[in-house]
């Protein structure tokens, strides 16, 4: 993997929360330290919701740096989905310290970045520090949504993260819209309640 670009500070940056209807997009950055691996990173997608909990002190405890960004609910509906998740990278990265010499980005875009930039597609199942961005980004956001769920109770935020479950949207047209609610996606605005006419 990093092997390519030996002795250079190379972070791995990755996003999470771009399909769902409500919530931020967060991204994370991590450069590793080739010292201290860490033993059964992957996609956080691949992992359960324990094993990601797990690693995400490791990856914290033993890595040179890491940092995580966001995009708001209200940059998301301003700029969209792709620019805010370039965004809540493009964030993520520069709170690193100390910077990256190169950043290795999951996906096939980069956000715009004052040090060299790779867009890897899939690189969250194939780069180590891509995978480690990838947990401590989807850890982040999880936890956020789950404490969502206290804040709009019978939406179901804690099950499925602000994803459009069956469940979701019936929760949508049953109860309306939320302030966390992305205006600019197609099935929020299908539900929007015009709030003039109440």
């Amino acid at each position: 993997m990093d092997h390519s670009y030996p002795n250079k500070l190379i972070a791995g940056v990755d996003e999470v929360g771009r399909g769902p209807l409500a919530g931020p997009v967060v991204a994370a950055a991590v450069i590793l330290d080739p010292a201290r691996p860490i033993d059964g990173l992957a996609d956080s997608k691949q992992l359960s919701e324990a094993r990601r909990e797990e690693l995400v002190p490791l990856i914290r405890e033993r890595a040179i740096a890491w940092a995580v960004g966001r995009a708001e609910i209200e940059e998301i509906d301003h700029i969209n989905i792709l620019q805010a998740s370039l965004l809540a990278m493009r964030r993520a990265v520069l709170a690193l310290r100390p910077q990256p010499e190169l950043a290795l980005v999951d996906g096939n875009r980069c956000p715009e970045l004052p040090c060299a930039a790779e867009a890897i597609i899939k690189g969250d199942a194939t780069i180590a520090a891509i995978s480690a961005a990838s947990i401590l980004a989807k850890v982040a956001r999880d936890r956020e949504m789950i404490e969502f769920e206290q804040q709009y109770p019978g939406y179901g935020f804690a099950k499925h993260k602000g994803y459009p479950t069956k469940a979701h949207l019936s929760a949508l047209a049953r109860l309306g819209v939320t302030p966390i609610h992305r205006r600019s996606f197609g099935p929020v605005k299908k539900y929007l309640l015009d709030i003039d006419s109440l």
